[in-house]
């Protein structure tokens, strides 16, 4: 294991140098580090897949595993998916962690709620789980957000064998769901008096959603796997049908059509797909002073393609994009933004990493 580290190490730090950005690996050892949240300037809590909580230091090599978590169902996809602080974590301190519910037999995604303590979480409590129940560990989405109102978005995934209830408005599978965070639907979600759809749905007609981000105008963006080739990235609007397994740009795993239709009426198109598949895992709308140019792009990470696509959009479409970071050799499944702008991101693996992006300066650049 030791020798598994070290040779990734090496491979880091000896990667080709690239004009605008230099990287460092500030933790590792990490069970498939999953998401990341900043708590401090200084300190962060990374969630792994494998159901820990571990904080670490940029400053120092302290790092501690942070107890009370709640149980996981950890099983291929299943485990810890998303951990976000509340808008008023400074005075409040609670944080929200999406996951894998179990059992195997009846596993749903859920969100629990707590309050982040010294040494780990109290006050744990479950808000959601989407129902219905399922059997197959896999196409969770597990993605959270809150909206500039307070109220909290998830998304869910088909769970690989249930493809036509992303397409039920009264399933919560394959959905972006909207909720408070005492866990109860807003009044104002487009199905909310139950007539016509359930009243957490947002939207539907998805796949596996693994990206979410709601832009500084407030608007919602998502990406989605597609099955082979597919994959989506959407402007997420109230009530609107995205589509899946109804239309598609992608193909079963067999070869065989999922459906002939690319667009149908009723279905908002995504804004853009990728065929082949570049398996999107995190999305990250950044807002940061360090990389200026890049001020409002869109960092898609992702794990087939092992790098992270920066996309350029104007109101509608794709205008420009560029691939990052492919000389780290690493499936990425997380990438986010620091207090000051740096760009963290998450290798997919176990030992898994946390590594730090900054702009290359002329200090640094003279050396190399």
């Amino acid at each position: 294991m030791t020798r598994f580290i070290l040779i990734a190490l090496v491979l880091v730090l000896s990667a080709p140098i690239n004009a605008e950005y230099t990287t460092r690996v500030i933790a590792e050892d990490l069970a498939f580090p999953w998401s990341m949240a900043f708590i401090d300037n200084d300190t962060f809590i990374v969630a792994t897949r494998s159901g820990t909580l571990e904080q670490l230091s940029l400053s120092s090599s302290e790092r501690k595993t942070l107890q009370g978590g709640p149980e996981t169902y950890v099983e291929s996809q299943g485990g810890y998916f998303d951990f976000i602080l509340d808008p008023d974590f400074l005075s409040n301190r609670l944080v929200y962690l999406a996951l894998a519910d179990g059992p195997a037999e009846t596993n749903a995604t859920a969100i629990y709620r707590a309050v982040l303590g010294e040494d780990g979480l109290t006050e744990v409590t479950k808000i959601f789980r989407a129902s219905p129940s399922k059997d197959t560990p896999a196409h969770y989405g597990g993605k959270l957000a809150f909206l500039a109102d307070g109220t909290l978005l998830l998304t869910t995934g088909d769970g690989f064998e249930y493809r036509e209830a992303a397409q039920d408005p009264f399933n919560q599978m394959g959905k972006v769901l909207r909720l408070k965070t005492d866990g109860s639907a807003p009044a104002n979600n487009p199905f909310a008096d139950g007539k016509n759809g359930d009243p957490y749905v947002y939207s539907y007609g998805h796949r596996s959603p693994q990206g979410l981000a709601v832009s500084a105008t407030g608007q919602i963006w998502l990406h989605e796997h597609g099955p082979q080739g597919g994959d989506e990235l959407n402007h997420i609007r109230g009530g609107n049908n995205y589509g899946w397994p109804a239309t598609s740009f992608g193909i079963n795993y067999s070869g065989a059509r999922v459906t002939p239709l690319t667009s149908a009426e009723g279905v908002t198109p995504p804004v853009t797909y990728w065929t082949p598949s570049i398996a999107p895992s995190h999305l990250l709308i950044y807002q940061g002073a360090l990389f200026e140019t890049w001020q409002g792009s869109f960092l898609v990470s992702t794990l087939v393609d092992q790098d992270v696509k920066r996309l350029t959009l104007d109101e509608s479409s794709v205008t420009d994009s560029e691939s990052l970071f492919s000389e780290l050799g690493a499936r990425i499944r997380g990438v986010h933004e620091g207090p000051d702008g740096a760009i963290y991101l998450l290798t997919d693996s176990d030992p898994g990493s946390v590594i730090e992006v900054r702009p290359k300066t002329e200090e640094t650049a003279s050396k190399s």
